[in-house]
């Protein structure tokens, strides 16, 4: 089952440029089944309720977003993991590119 996020009144900002999904010896993941690499890019998501900080995983090119853009984020997946005591929620996305005619103040 794959629980996708409501992404609807929500406004996405990158805080880093997109980076290479590393394993625990500095080598690019890739997606399994299609073997395209995979990129994190951390963005600020805000709504009507406050804004948290998140990191989104995606697969293929790497995603043309830079610090400050405001983003489109396109089927937004909250993953729940759990590994050695510890727990969260990754999150990925089919793609993410700069919201078309729109840019933050720097």
């Amino acid at each position: 089952m794959k629980l996708f996020v409501n992404t609807e009144g929500k406004q996405f900002q990158a805080t880093k440029d997109p980076a290479p999904k590393n394993d625990p010896n500095g080598i690019q993941k890739s997606e399994k089944g299609t073997g395209r690499p995979m990129w994190s890019t951390q963005v600020f998501v805000l709504d009507n309720t406050g804004g948290e900080i998140i990191t989104i995983t995606t697969a293929g090119e790497k995603p043309d977003v830079t610090v400050g853009q405001l983003v489109a984020v396109e089927q937004l997946e909250a993953i729940p993991w759990a590994t050695n005591g510890r727990n969260g929620v990754a999150f990925r996305a089919t793609t993410l590119k700069p919201k078309t005619g729109t840019s933050a103040a720097k």
